[in-house]
């Protein structure tokens, strides 16, 4: 059954447009010297760069409709009254740029300059990863796999390099004199610096090893990266708990240190190694959500993540390797967002007191005295400080999407519009922080959304029973929060969660093992994914948990996930229909062995049998005879993720069995929807689907 133009008869609160109305920030930056701040709202798929300046914001760009062109890499140039930015999305594997709207001429990736002081905007050039020159109107990019200059005073465009391989995270020398970037290829990376005086490439001390993330010393003296082993054996969706110690290397840019390295008194090094990871669990790289994975401060010091004890924390270190790395976030929570101020301080939202909440934290990397920025029921993330002093982050909560804000010197919303008319604040419940225990016995967290009727009460009216919903997170690296998620994908699912209790459902949103938030043994879980379908055992605790409470319909209990979700919702369905009466399955996982070969091209599925074979058995094809609950199916069909042939293939097994299948396919999309109305024509056909098959309630 083909599903088009769903009319949905709403008979509640708001309606799915309402919930969605709100426009959703992202990529909030401020400016070196200056009192002005910028970031990217999404109004309804117009996405639009806005300016905040002495104490007043206004959108500086004019685009309209819902095109799916996405904004991003904003950027204020340093020596000009200039903001740049990225126009557009990247190509698939087989260099399509997304179309959702299917431009007949197609479409392209371009670098845009917006002039502050003449108001006028312009397109400089096509390409992406663009940095602008640290003492010159000059930017770099990315353009057809090699490095390009763009003198925006003259407008001469040249190219500078091209390696072998792929090249990225570009770094200009701090006076502008040299790039450095990583040059990959494939099961080993070098750091190599591009030298401007005489057009000479430099790689920095080549091994087998991947050599990444450099970052340039404030005084271009040095240079600092990342050193990583490969491993060979390793594949996407395996629990990795310990690995080849990482380290942390400094190049002496332009000279030699004394070293007694391998017992040599006299021997003279460019580079040295300055830390190196402890053996056993935590060795391997955890990565944050950051400008640069590696941060040099101006005291001096080092700023990196490491899981030493368990958690996602913060340490500096000497960046001459002298001492121990000083904890800048100790304690068994994890952190983040993390931005490296024009101060000179750390900001770092961590979910420290609050596990299903982020708040942000000022953390000086040289003492590691720190203090709370944010509280409360609230949740924070990116943060930015300007040349003013402000510190300004993006904020939501239960109530309220995310918005941008002034938190420093005092609290100042930075939009200049209110929240639409039609936001249904005084309708939407506060979820519940809940924990279950899974199938298997481990401590399990979520979010309950109960309908108002449930939540304005401490238990459920006499004898009043209501369908329930169980939500799962794609990644499966995310965690689900208290309120409005600072992702813009999670931001609509949580917004669905919230239409869908005002549905009269009872929704539980699933925080299952191999996701994060709760430390490493938890994110790293035994036997998970396609190494054995661990979180299967949570996808049961939490059917059973709903089925135990006396204000939900046994028997009427479904699924809905993106994803790894869909993944979750379909291992569901397969395997205990009779627990999960429906589903929605949005671009699931229903074959490891496919989704693998999508990230790793030369993965044989033949020559590793024993892991292929399992593989199989954790995914929902092994299991699906045993299907027989309701499912609607919806997939984009460019998707970069999950091949579109995972439902195709879903569906093609699904049919002889007689399961009743439902579909909704968007020609061209991508696998996060970049069109709106996508958004909204899957959200609306997700719960017209659950008031047929599960909705109602007992009288």
């Amino acid at each position: 059954m083909l599903i088009a133009n769903i009319t949905y008869s709403q008979t509640n609160n708001f309606t799915i447009e309402d919930v969605m109305s709100a426009p959703m920030p992202t990529d909030l930056i401020g400016h070196p010297t200056a009192d002005k701040f910028a970031w990217v709202f999404n109004d309804k798929g117009s996405r639009n760069v806005w300016l905040y300046e002495d104490g007043a914001s206004r959108a500086i760009t004019t685009y309209e409709g819902d095109n799916g062109q996405g904004i991003s890499g904003l950027s204020f140039s340093k020596v000009a009254s200039t903001l740049m930015f990225h126009r557009g999305g990247a190509p698939n594997s087989r260099g399509e740029l997304p179309n959702p709207t299917t431009e007949p001429l197609g479409v392209t990736r371009d670098i845009m300059e917006y002039d502050m002081m003449k108001d006028t905007l312009v397109k400089v050039t096509e390409g992406h990863s663009a940095k602008y020159a640290p003492h010159e109107h000059a930017m770099i990019y990315i353009k057809k796999g090699a490095v390009w200059h763009y003198n925006l005073e003259s407008g001469e465009e040249k190219q500078l390099f091209k390696t072998r391989g792929g090249v990225g995270q570009l770094s200009w020398h701090p006076m502008g004199e040299a790039i450095a970037f990583r040059s990959s290829r494939g099961d080993h990376s070098f750091i190599g610096i591009y030298k401007f005086e005489n057009g000479e490439i430099e790689f920095v001390s080549p091994s087998v090893d991947l050599d990444q993330h450099p970052v340039w010393s404030p005084d271009g003296t040095q240079l600092a990266f990342m050193k990583m082993a490969n491993a060979k054996n390793v594949l996407p969706f395996m629990p990795i708990r310990e690995a080849s110690p990482w380290s942390i290397h400094v190049h002496n840019y332009g000279g030699n240190y004394k070293s007694n390295s391998e017992g040599n008194s006299n021997q003279t090094k460019s580079t040295i190694e300055i830390w190196k990871a402890k053996e056993g669990e935590g060795s391997a790289y955890r990565s944050i959500n950051a400008e640069r994975q590696l941060m040099w401060s101006k005291s001096g010091r080092l700023i990196f993540a490491w899981e030493l004890n368990e958690y996602t924390n913060l340490y500096s270190i000497a960046s001459d390797g002298q001492g121990s790395p000083l904890p800048l976030t100790p304690g068994p929570y994890e952190v983040q967002f993390v931005t490296l101020g024009h101060d000179d301080m750390i900001y770092a939202s961590s979910n420290k007191g609050d596990v299903d909440r982020q708040h942000i934290y000022k953390v000086d990397p040289a003492t590691g005295e720190k203090a709370p920025m944010t509280e409360g029921v609230g949740i924070e993330w990116r943060s930015a400080t300007n040349g003013a002093g402000k510190v300004a982050c993006l904020s939501s909560s239960y109530d309220k999407p995310a918005q941008p804000w002034i938190i420093y010197p005092q609290q100042e919303l930075m939009a200049a519009t209110e929240l639409p008319e039609t936001w249904p604040t005084d309708h939407l419940v506060q979820p519940e922080q809940v924990v279950f225990t899974a199938s298997d016995g481990i401590q399990i967290h979520g979010q309950l959304f109960k309908p108002k009727s449930l939540a304005a009460n401490s238990g459920s009216s006499a004898g009043q029973r209501h369908p329930a919903v169980i939500f799962f997170h794609g990644g499966s690296r995310r965690q689900m929060l208290l309120g409005f998620h600072h992702s813009g994908y999670y931001h609509n699912a949580y917004a669905l969660n919230q239409y869908l209790a005002d549905q009269g459902y009872v929704v539980l949103s699933v925080n299952y093992r191999s996701g994060i938030g709760y430390g490493m043994k938890f994110r790293e879980a035994l036997d998970y994914g396609a190494t054995g379908a661990s979180e299967y055992n949570d996808v049961i605790g939490a059917g059973l948990y709903l089925q135990s409470r006396d204000d939900v319909l046994r028997d009427k209990i479904g699924l809905w996930g993106g994803s790894y979700g869909g993944y979750l919702t379909a291992l569901g369905l397969a395997r205990a229909s009779d627990v999960f009466a429906a589903g929605v399955d949005i671009h699931g996982v229903h074959d490891w062995n496919v989704v693998i070969k999508n990230f790793v091209p030369d993965y044989n599925a033949e020559k590793r049998a024993a892991y292929s074979a399992l593989a199989y058995e954790s995914s929902p094809m092994a299991d699906i005879a045993g299907w027989r609950s309701p499912v609607l199916v919806i997939h984009g069909d460019d998707d970069r993720n999950v091949p579109f042939s995972e439902s195709v293939d879903l569906v093609e097994s699904l049919r002889p069995l007689g399961v009743h299948i439902e579909q909704l396919i968007f020609p061209d999309e991508v696998h996060g929807f970049l069109l709106h109305k996508n958004w909204l024509s899957a959200y609306k056909a997700t719960a017209d689907f659950f008031n047929r098959m599960i909705g109602g309630r007992s009288e």
